[in-house]
């Protein structure tokens, strides 16, 4: 056990890692963020990619994202076409035996956290969850942002309750993309165990323009933004839709996650914390937790922030080798907690690539201001 982590639980899953390969291609059409250009391990050099983490995440200096209702919302954008390798043909375009493209287009949901940049570069149709704030509903990333909603704490904690999206609004999502040209449609989201999201969308498929393939990611929050984004890269090599669909399901069993809450009793209120649970009665106990198998357990406790970021550094580099890992922040109060954590995250030899996203309403409902966590996986070979 390392020596500055009051306590680490080692008995839980460990996911398989990557192959070792040090490649790292990065994202047509984005930045390269060379302030915030860490060096890995073993030479590796990886991004902290700017704006797949504006309004969602940072802006490229480090300064917390500010205002605009842009986040996760539907942006009537063109789908994206599967990737053809005969020259000069537009993007994506592959002809059916009898004739025609197909178009596969995206369609998740807004627990998803996604970034703008990257449900824009892909053209992806977010539905967003409903969060009830005081009474008052919003639809996430629509009519309320991470910004506003973290200011509703700053008085006393208010009343939050989140919903899945209407059956009906994942009928109105569905035709907004076959509308938009799509032949196929594939329809990523949080896992079932954890919401009844995709019992939504499962209902809404009967009445659907073109063929949808669901994915039930078994995870939430930006674990979700993972599977989609390896999915789209997959559609964007070539994929049909159920290849991509494989690679997200493959991909769903090998994310893990780790977080610190200041709200904790927000997280008991949630009905998922581990039954018997008990956090340390210190004043300046911190409980280092991880959704796992729809259950948010105890995988260690720290004295302190930095013993804290420590403690999560060594939950992500046990689980593997070559790791992408996206670090996220509910508000400014979870700062220099994330920073810690990205400086840790920064000299493990296990990390090949570090984002950053911004943790959004339908999360923060069950988290509170204060939390800061980190996804992770092997990088695909």
């Amino acid at each position: 056990m390392p020596r500055h982590v009051s306590c680490v639980h080692t008995d839980r899953p460990r996911a398989r890692g990557g192959d070792g390969t040090l490649s790292l291609v990065e994202a047509k059409g984005l930045r390269r963020n060379d302030g915030r250009l860490h060096r890995m391990g073993r030479h590796r050099r990886a991004v902290v990619v700017a704006q797949l983490a504006e309004r969602m995440g940072t802006c490229a200096i480090g300064r917390l994202a500010v205002g605009g209702r842009r986040e996760q919302q539907r942006h009537l954008v063109p789908v994206r076409d599967r990737l053809t390798t005969v020259r000069g043909a537009p993007a994506g375009a592959e002809c059916r035996p009898g004739g025609g493209r197909v178009v596969i287009g995206i369609v998740t949901d807004s627990n998803a956290q996604l970034p703008p940049a990257l449900t824009e570069r892909y053209g992806i149709e977010v539905v967003p969850l409903t969060v009830t704030v005081d009474g008052d509903p919003f639809s996430e990333g629509v009519d309320l942002d991470a910004d506003e909603f973290y200011a509703r704490f700053e008085h006393g904690t208010p009343t939050v309750s989140t919903s899945q999206p209407s059956p009906g609004a994942f009928a109105e999502a569905y035709a907004r993309v076959a509308q938009r040209g799509a032949t196929e449609i594939l329809s990523i989201h949080i896992g079932s165990s954890v919401s009844g999201t995709l019992n939504s969308a499962r209902i809404a498929v009967a009445g659907s323009p073109v063929p949808v393939r669901l994915v039930d990611t078994r995870t939430a929050s930006f674990g979700v933004a993972c599977c989609v984004w390896e999915a789209a890269v997959a559609l964007e090599r070539g994929c049909s839709a159920l290849e991509a669909a494989v690679v997200a399901e493959n991909l769903a069993g090998s994310i893990g996650n780790v977080f610190v809450v200041r709200a904790l009793d927000l997280v008991r209120a949630g009905g998922r914390l581990q039954r018997g649970f008990q956090a340390n009665t210190g004043p300046d106990a911190i409980p280092v937790l991880s959704l796992i198998d729809g259950e948010i357990r105890a995988v260690g406790e720290a004295r302190d922030l930095q013993e804290a970021a420590m403690a999560m550094a060594d939950f992500v580099t046990l689980s593997g080798e070559s790791l992408k890992v996206a670090v996220g922040v509910a508000d400014r109060g979870a700062m220099p907690l994330w920073t810690a954590l990205e400086e840790e995250l920064a000299g493990a030899t296990e990390v090949h690539e570090v984002i950053r996203y911004r943790i959004g309403p339908s999360v923060g409902a069950h988290t509170g201001p204060g939390t800061a966590g980190a996804f992770f996986y092997p990088a695909p070979s």
